[in-house]
C-alpha cells in the first residue's frame, strides 16, 4: 500500500480540477492487469501497476501515440511533484506525444495560464503544497521524458479483451477472435 496515497485521500480535496478525481470512471478494454486506479480525468485514468512498484502509469482509451498506458511517475511522490510544476494531469498525460515546444506552447497559452489561476484549481494545489512532504519538479517535461525512454512498456499485461479489440496476437500465442 502507498502511504503517500493514502495520505492524499485523506486530504479529502476536490481532485478533479486536477485531473485526478477519486472513484467513478467507467472500466475499459486498456486496463492493465494488476492496476490500483488513483484517480480519473474524463476517459483518461491514472493508476499502480502491479510488479512495477510504485511507478504512476496512465491509461489512455483514446492515445495518440503507441501505447494505451505508459509511465509518468517513478513514484507518487514525484507525480504530486509533476502536477504542482503543471497545474494539472492534463499537461502530464500529454508528454509522451509532445515535442519540448509543444509542451512550451502548451503551459505558456493563456488558456492553461487563466485555468491555473483559477481559485478551485490554486487552491487544491495549495492544500496539496501544504499537506504534503512534496517537492516540485521544475523540470516536468524532461522528467517525463527521461522515465519514458527507459520503460519497457511490452512488460506491461493485458486481458484478452485487449488483444480482441486491438485485433492482435496475445502473448500467450491466442488470437482475436472474429
Amino acid at each position: 500500500m502507498n502511504m503517500l496515497y493514502e495520505k492524499y485521500k485523506n486530504l479529502k480535496i476536490d481532485g478533479s480540477w486536477i485531473g485526478l478525481e477519486l472513484g467513478g470512471g467507467m472500466p475499459c478494454f486498456c486496463i492493465p492487469i494488476g492496476a490500483e486506479i488513483i484517480g480519473w480525468d474524463n476517459g483518461i485514468h491514472y493508476c499502480f501497476i502491479e510488479g512495477f512498484g510504485d511507478m504512476v502509469f496512465c491509461v489512455n482509451p483514446e492515445t495518440c501515440c503507441d501505447y494505451f498506458v505508459y509511465p509518468i511517475a517513478r513514484n507518487f511522490c514525484d507525480f504530486l511533484g509533476l502536477i504542482l510544476a503543471t497545474g494539472g494531469t492534463n499537461t502530464l498525460q500529454q508528454i509522451i506525444w509532445w515535442d519540448k515546444k509543444m509542451f512550451d506552447d502548451f503551459v505558456n497559452c493563456p488558456e492553461e495560464q487563466e485555468y491555473k489561476a483559477r481559485p478551485e484549481v490554486k487552491s487544491v494545489l495549495d492544500t496539496i503544497r501544504k499537506g504534503m512532504d512534496v517537492a516540485l519538479i521544475d523540470t516536468p517535461f524532461e522528467y517525463i521524458k527521461d522515465l519514458q525512454s527507459k520503460f519497457p512498456c511490452e512488460q506491461i499485461s493485458f486481458t484478452n479483451e485487449y488483444y480482441d479489440i486491438l485485433g492482435i496476437e496475445c502473448p500467450n500465442g491466442t488470437v482475436p477472435e472474429d
